[in-house]
């Protein structure tokens, strides 16, 4: 019966492997859609998010079999649960890719410093997303914990960002550039929503340590 169940816990980190590739996929190609004005591409991304939807549900079903059909011991409840916590940040993290792509489907924006900075960005939330999920699979307190801490440059990126727009914005205005204007108002919530990805990553960091610890801490109490 435990071979089975052990069997079982492996499927589960392979979907968490799929789904958070998935996740790391639809940022990337979010960033790149835009950069590029690929409108294809930004509806792949649509598409990708689709995807991950279906995974969080396929991971819930697996999860909940191995709650009723087998009996986990602590250590084996917390990674179960903890998966179940997982997926519902990484859901959002597709859909905060997905909204990033709509933005670049229905706005003109034009390829900027800005836009590069938003690459670093995003980059820097793919890595979070990465990390994440390997100190899941592989029970990496330091690696969750690292996460937790890589977050402060996905903040600093979005402050450089917002106030380098903002500054923008007023110089515009100066300018009568209606145009430049909204499209930097678009950057602004494209970083809002890279920066909202960090935020659900370091959520999956904690989620991660209260697998390996049983306590649920947050970023600042580390």
């Amino acid at each position: 019966m435990r071979f089975r169940f052990d069997a079982q816990l492996e499927q589960l980190k392979t979907q968490m492997i799929e789904m958070g590739s998935l996740c790391e996929t639809a940022i990337l190609n979010a960033t790149k859609a835009l950069v590029n004005g690929d409108l294809d591409l930004a509806r792949e991304v649509i598409k990708t998010d689709e995807k991950i939807d279906q995974e969080e549900r396929n991971i819930e079903n697996l999860c909940l079999k191995l709650l009723l059909q087998q009996q986990p011991v602590a250590r084996d409840l917390r990674q179960i649960s903890s998966a179940l916590k997982i997926i519902t940040d990484m859901e959002r993290i597709g859909d905060q890719a997905a909204d990033i792509s709509e933005i670049t489907i229905l706005a003109n924006i034009r390829a900027n410093d800005n836009t590069k900075k938003i690459e670093e960005m995003a980059d820097a939330t793919i890595k979070m997303v990465t990390d994440s999920i390997d100190a899941y699979v592989r029970q990496d307190i330091d690696l969750a914990k690292a996460v937790l801490a890589y977050d402060d440059i996905v903040d600093s990126l979005f402050d450089y960002i917002r106030d380098a727009l903002i500054e923008s914005i007023s110089k515009d205005k100066e300018n009568n550039d209606r145009e430049n204007s909204i499209s930097a108002i678009d950057l602004i919530m494209i970083a809002k929503y890279l920066e909202r990805i960090g935020d659900h990553t370091t959520n999956i960091a904690e989620w991660v340590i209260f697998s390996i610890t049983g306590e649920h801490i947050s970023e600042d109490n580390i």
